[in-house]
């Protein structure tokens, strides 16, 4: 398994579509790439995951849903819309995800949303976009790890992400 991690402050804030536009763009067009370029890698979605923590989980779910054709696999660790300050970005991906939820639900093996517990900062806004993803009937599997916004969470998250990756 190959690990890449992007740095996800690309000139612009996850907190406003330019920002998440221009991540988007940067991983399609200049990290998958390189990585084709410089590493064995398979080159197919099924062999490939797209992960990301607070902020990196909300680039997660912008770039990811959009893209289920290049990756079969998303993580989003203590992360989820901001509401109300995201709801016109939130409504065009549930718009997005409601027009054609089966090829949503059949592209991605695994749809992992893990958080904090109650005590993490993104709950609330975790919580609620789970409703619009059952309301969608978006498939994912949910994880609380107790800890809050913090690094001991999101590694309990990779360790229990990862090894989903090699599961069919």
């Amino acid at each position: 398994m190959l690990i890449v991690m992007a740095d996800g402050n690309v000139g612009g804030s996850a907190f406003e579509e330019s920002g998440l536009k221009i991540f988007e763009s940067e991983l399609k067009t200049v990290i998958i790439p390189l990585v084709e370029k410089d590493f064995r890698v398979k080159t197919d979605a099924a062999n490939r995951a797209l992960a990301g923590l607070s902020m990196g989980g909300i680039n997660t779910l912008y770039t990811g849903i959009k893209n289920t054709d290049l990756f079969s696999a998303l993580g989003v660790f203590s992360s989820g819309w901001i509401m109300p300050m995201q709801s016109a970005i939130a409504n065009a991906q549930y718009d997005l995800m409601k027009s054609d939820p089966a090829v949503i639900n059949k592209n991605l093996k695994h749809f992992w949303i893990a958080m904090g517990g109650k005590e993490d900062i993104a709950y609330k806004n975790c919580q609620i976009m789970l409703a619009k993803l059952d309301e969608l009937k978006i498939k994912y599997t949910y994880s609380q790890y107790p800890g809050g916004h913090t690094w001991p969470v999101w590694r309990n998250n990779l360790y229990n992400f990862a090894p989903l990756l090699f599961k069919d």
